[in-house]
């Protein structure tokens, strides 16, 4: 069975999908940009600062389904350039504990809203 799954505190889809879908006791958490959910402003701070708030957006979509961070298994990190890794690793590893989820990060052209990361991820319970 298939549930989806909406957060008031995570910013809302700026298209044709769900914040999340439940499928068993699996969650796949569309990508995250740094969409401040209050405002619907996009942080242009740092490249920390877009982290967080991408950490943030997820935390919030996870929580209304009954997940946390302990729950990931896999995520994908999408930077619009790769001179972001260090700093973004940073702040994406201060969110899990010593068991880190399955993981890629790629570099692409560009990214909605002309942000520079996203991130999905695919959490897992029993």
């Amino acid at each position: 069975m298939k549930q989806i799954i909406t957060s008031l505190n995570a910013p809302a889809p700026i298209g044709p999908y769900s914040q999340a879908v439940k499928a068993g006791n699996t969650l796949y958490v569309s990508g995250q940009i740094p969409m401040n959910p209050a405002t619907n402003v996009i942080v242009n701070g740092s490249i920390a600062e877009e982290a967080h708030q991408v950490m943030k957006n997820i935390a919030a979509v996870l929580e209304e389904a009954g997940y946390s961070f302990n729950d990931v298994v896999k995520t994908s990190i999408f930077l619009t350039n790769m001179s972001f890794f260090a700093e973004v690793n940073e702040v994406y590893g201060s969110y899990f504990n010593s068991t880190y989820p399955a993981r890629e990060t790629i570099a692409v052209k560009s990214l909605p809203k002309d942000v520079n990361v996203e991130i999905s991820v695919i959490a897992y319970k029993l």
